[in-house]
């Protein structure tokens, strides 16, 4: 099962390093990963995917707690959440393709944000499965180049993650 860990951590030299090297030396797999600080500049927000059996992530939410960079854990697959995915993808658009391309752009709520002779780059933002359908949906030779920037994710109303 995929879930969806934030973490509140530290802002210093080493702190993501020492989470990435914890996944790594006990052969987990993240398979996304986002970090920016927070609105207090001492403090970082991570956000990683990982697919594991709810033993493995207790497993990892405990390893990850004994970091002392490490502030607070919350898996947001634990309760109502909103997760965001940014997608830049370069299409290639000549000919019949160009209204053909635009069009699907448009049912996904894409946009069309550079435009050449030969090619459209789409900014698409969504769940994963929206950005993936979107993949699904273009004839793959199309594709020239796919830029994803990987979960972001927040609780829903009151859940917050704060100190």
């Amino acid at each position: 099962m995929k879930h969806i860990i934030s973490v509140l951590l530290e802002n210093e030299p080493g702190a993501l390093s020492r989470v990435v090297g914890l996944f790594s030396a006990r052969a987990y797999n993240i398979e996304t990963l986002t970090v920016a600080p927070t609105e207090d500049p001492t403090l970082s927000r991570l956000t990683l995917t990982t697919i594991g059996s709810d033993s493995v992530i207790e497993q990892i939410t405990k390893h990850l707690n004994r970091l002392i960079e490490v502030v607070k854990i919350v898996d947001l697959s634990e309760g109502p959440h909103i997760e965001r995915e940014l997608m830049l993808i370069k299409v290639r658009a000549v000919g019949k393709e160009r209204e053909e391309v635009k069009r699907l752009a448009d049912i996904f709520r894409g946009r069309i944000i550079d435009v050449t002779d030969k090619a459209y780059t789409i900014e698409l933002t969504g769940d994963q499965t929206k950005t993936q359908a979107f993949i699904d949906a273009l004839d793959r030779t199309a594709i020239l180049e796919t830029v994803r920037t990987g979960v972001s994710g927040i609780g829903r109303g009151e859940r917050i993650l704060r100190i």
